[in-house]
């Protein structure tokens, strides 16, 4: 209230300190609580669950039970990204029952909520209906017949000749287009990126161990919170360079800014790494000559008169990283040291292509206004009557409005959509030896007349691609996803719908049985699994016992049919009734 006026939630984090430091005694250093982080996120973005409590959803929850689901034919599932208010789930049909055939999709908790009470109340309405007739889930598998295995290798002509025992390679995605198709042997892709190790890489070509762009397909969207951090500190190294000048002089008692420190910058580095156990290495980039160095007191005074901001080191990279998931030993490495012309920094593709990009035009650059007190409140105590009144409260006014004449306003900095991200790589050569993709933000300052803004280096963090979710399921065709359409759902009668959470691996995908269909069997769910699509169709394939063909929806009025025991003595009759007149 009387800030931003709006709902916040905080996340404080203590900062410690290790006193006394630079011991090397470790017995006798101990952390000692210095300060805290405080970082305040707006209330109204919270998602919030009106599903009962289970899995998922342990409590305490206060919104908990308050969907409107019709809990005798339907349940609820919550939906992400709806924010803090109702509506953010959808209704779905318990097992055994299905949706009506007028209906395409779950109930969506938004409409159900803005239902009036006599729509809502009404019988059918934002039901489902029970399932006549259910069949048990078989108990062994069978061999699938000659026919049947060339039908579904003829309509997955990828999988043609497909062994477990094969060498993998990326013949399918190199050969795409010598070979006229689209599609991608997704198996025989995944196992060679698993089959990847430090041993064997430096066996393998360039072109082996780097991957196609549309391999990476929802990195920008899964892997954002790691490339926010990137940009956060990009903007903080952008407006520390923009801000600050060591040459300023100040009137009254403020001392002239010092530059940034080697160290400050292998903190961010390190701070990057240790934040987000996603982010297996992180660096921070200097361009040539632009690191400036920060000042020694010295007591020649020759040397004290020279410009702090020509003292510069020529390289300056401190990159951290980690080589195990989920641990508590980092490194930290300085990557000026391999100054040698192949391996420098400066000559890697992301870095070439980021610097040429931001090269000369700086316009769709971000502005952050500044407060005009940001820099120079050195302020003087008075009164309205300069003090005669006793009574009188005192206020803080500035000696001068604008404290300096080069005051900055702004400062230029770079968004999450002004940085770039790399194809997928294997960095056999590296300190993290993994399948990687790399997110780089540039960061600015002034130059030397300080009267423009140019490209001072990069900020990059690296993840790892098997860390990313497979999506298998059909898109347009613009979009540069390499596994679009490999799911084995069967399209006349159900259709495919991602599932998150199942890594790098086939079957993070779901059948949903489509409008006039249902799902025939007597199981917890009320789909198919793309797990269990996978394996079987793989067994399909070598010839062993499997239930592919099994896996399919059923027409949703055949059940009503069969189970109806009068429909069937009434054709029984009828047929021995014309049995007769058949025989003629």
């Amino acid at each position: 209230c009387g800030r931003s006026n709006t709902w916040k939630f905080a996340a404080v984090v203590p900062i410690a300190d290790i006193y006394p430091r630079q011991t090397q005694f470790r017995h006798i250093e101990f952390p000692t609580y210095t300060a805290v982080s405080v970082l305040e996120m707006n209330f109204d973005r919270i998602d919030i669950n009106q599903c009962p409590l289970g899995e998922g959803n342990l409590g305490p929850n206060r919104f908990a039970d308050t969907a409107k689901c019709k809990k005798g034919t339907t349940e609820c599932e919550p939906l992400h990204g709806y924010g803090f208010r109702r509506g953010g789930y959808q209704c779905r049909c318990r097992p055994g029952f299905r949706l009506p055939n007028v209906v395409r999709r779950p109930y969506l908790g938004e409409i159900v909520e803005r239902a009036s009470p006599f729509q809502y109340g009404k019988r059918g309405n934002f039901d489902c209906k029970k399932i006549g007739f259910i069949q048990k889930l078989p108990v062994e598998k069978e061999y699938s017949p000659d026919w049947m295995r060339e039908k579904y290798t003829e309509q997955y002509y990828e999988y043609k000749g497909y062994e477990n025992l094969q060498e993998w390679s990326l013949k399918s995605i190199h050969h795409r287009e010598s070979e006229g198709t689209n599609k991608i042997n997704v198996d025989e892709v995944l196992n060679y990126i698993h089959s990847i190790n430090p041993n064997n890489c430096k066996n393998k070509t360039k072109e082996d161990l780097q991957l196609k762009g549309d391999i990476s397909y929802g990195a920008e969207r899964q892997f954002k919170n790691e490339a926010l951090m990137a940009v956060r500190t990009a903007n903080f190294i952008s407006a520390f360079l923009q801000v600050v000048d060591p040459k300023e002089i100040f009137p009254g008692t403020r001392v002239v800014d010092a530059p940034l420190s080697e160290e400050q910058m292998i903190g961010e580095a390190l701070a990057m790494v240790m934040g987000n156990s996603r982010i297996w290495s992180a660096g921070i980039y200097f361009d040539t000559n632009q690191f400036v160095k920060k000042p020694v007191n010295k007591s020649s005074s020759t040397e004290s008169k020279s410009d702090p901001r020509h003292d510069t080191r020529a390289y300056f990279a401190p990159f951290a990283y980690k080589e195990e998931l989920n641990t508590r030993k980092f490194h930290v490495e300085d990557l000026a040291r391999f100054n040698n012309t192949k391996e420098i920094y400066t000559n890697e593709p992301w870095y070439k292509e980021l610097k040429s990009r931001w090269s000369n035009y700086y316009d769709s650059l971000e502005k952050h206004w500044l407060k005009m007190y940001f820099r120079s409140r050195d302020g003087v105590n008075k009164t309205k009557s300069q003090g005669t009144l006793a009574n009188e409260s005192v206020t803080h006014e500035p000696v001068y409005l604008r404290r300096y004449e080069h005051f900055p306003e702004y400062y230029r900095a770079a968004n999450i959509d002004h940085g770039q991200w790399t194809a997928p790589y294997y960095d056999c050569n590296g300190f993290v030896k993994k399948w990687k993709i790399t997110y780089a933000a540039p960061f600015f300052g002034f130059n030397s007349l300080r009267n423009r803004i140019e490209f001072k280096g990069a900020v990059a963090v690296s993840m790892d691609i098997k860390m990313l979710d497979v999506n298998q399921c059909p898109a347009d065709y613009h979009v540069p996803n390499a596994f679009k359409r490999t799911n084995k759902c069967d399209e006349k009668t159900s259709y495919c719908v991602p599932i998150l959470g199942r890594g790098f691996f086939t079957g993070g995908y779901k059948c949903e049985c489509k409008q006039g269909y249902e799902y025939p069997f007597e199981d917890p769910i009320t789909y198919f699994d793309g797990q269990r699509l996978d394996n079987e169709f793989l067994n399909l394939i070598q010839g062993k016992k499997n239930w592919f063909d099994m896996y399919k929806c059923r027409l949703a009025g055949a059940s009503q049919i069969s189970s109806s025991l009068s429909v069937l003595i009434f054709v029984s009759l009828l047929l021995y009734m014309l049995k007769p007149v058949l025989h003629r």
